[in-house]
């Protein structure tokens, strides 16, 4: 028998499987290879943003900074290669950001016990203004290196290709997946969300772990800021506006418990994939507007947030 804490993994994988089968049924030249490498395409900012995310939902907190951070990657990005900052200089510089402003959120989170709701709707609202302190308007990037990066296909069997940004989406997603489950990092994670009092009697560095997840989410942010920043070729204060709630949203469709204690990275990859899917299907129907995804995912949504309650019900009746 599949336990339980499976079941909303292998819904995911199962919706996403009917999602496109359906598809390829209806829509001529929706099966193929290339169709499902677009989707990595066109998430891959999305998915590395959700692998920090699922980090911090399973240890029992959440991160509205998440699209604020990947607008500020992009403007500080665009800002300093406007200044004739080499990217060799400029990527480490942001991404460093990234770890020193989710470090001090999970720091503030944990010494002044202050809930992670507030706490990264402030790092939210501080990101996005410094967004606009650089700059009001949109900074071109033409910088040679930014530009072979978005315009760099690796070319695979038949006429198939990915960029770059799929590869180092698909190393996060590889590097998550071993953080969460063979790493001492994972396990206190995961012991957190479960309980957190349970896992300071335990003797379990809560403060340092908890920096550390905030730390890696910043750090993932920056890092989808950066894909964001080949995708987009410019900073912009707007871009990534409400993202991270689609972000939230994968990581929960791909089964992890909004209370923490239980999630899968595998599982957000395949939530990523199914806006994807989603995305995809309703450009090629061509005739439904664009927040017919949004109506989607909402419902979907709703619906893996009531089956977890269901499962957490049950798992308590059990105990008792």
């Amino acid at each position: 028998m599949v336990k339980r804490q499976y079941i909303p993994l292998l819904v995911t994988v199962g919706l996403f499987i009917l999602i496109f089968i359906t598809g390829s049924f209806r829509y001529t030249g929706f099966f193929s290879l290339q169709v499902l490498l677009n989707l990595l395409i066109d998430n891959s900012f999305l998915l590395i943003a959700a692998v920090g995310m699922t980090f911090v939902i399973v240890s029992g907190g959440i991160d509205l900074s998440v699209g604020s951070m990947i607008a500020l990657t992009t403007m500080v990005s665009a800002s300093l290669l406007h200044q004739g900052w080499p990217p060799i200089i400029v990527i480490p510089v942001v991404l460093m950001i990234g770890i020193l402003f989710g470090s001090v959120m999970g720091a503030i989170i944990h010494y002044f016990e202050i809930q992670p709701f507030i706490a990264t709707l402030a790092g939210m609202f501080l990101a996005r203004g410094l967004c606009y302190i650089i700059s009001i308007n949109t900074i071109t990037i033409d910088n040679a290196f930014y530009t072979s990066m978005a315009q760099t296909k690796i070319k695979l069997t038949g006429n198939n290709f990915i960029s770059i940004s799929v590869i180092i989406a698909l190393f996060i997603v590889v590097m998550g997946v071993y953080l969460a489950h063979y790493t001492k990092f994972g396990r206190n994670t995961y012991a957190i969300g479960g309980n957190e009092q349970s896992s300071l009697l335990m003797g379990l560095p809560v403060a340092r772990t908890k920096i550390m997840v905030f730390g890696f989410s910043g750090f993932c942010s920056s890092l989808a800021g950066i894909v964001f920043t080949f995708y987009m070729l410019s900073g912009y204060g707007l871009h990534a506006n409400g993202m991270e709630l689609d972000v939230i949203a994968a990581v929960v469709i791909g089964g992890t418990l909004l209370t923490g204690g239980v999630g899968y990275v595998v599982g957000t990859f395949f939530g990523v994939m199914i806006q994807g899917v989603i995305q995809t299907i309703i450009s090629f129907e061509g005739t439904l507007s664009s927040w017919w995804t949004r109506i989607v995912i909402g419902v979907l949504l709703l619906l893996f947030i009531l089956l977890q309650r269901l499962l957490s019900e049950h798992r308590f009746t059990k105990r008792r």
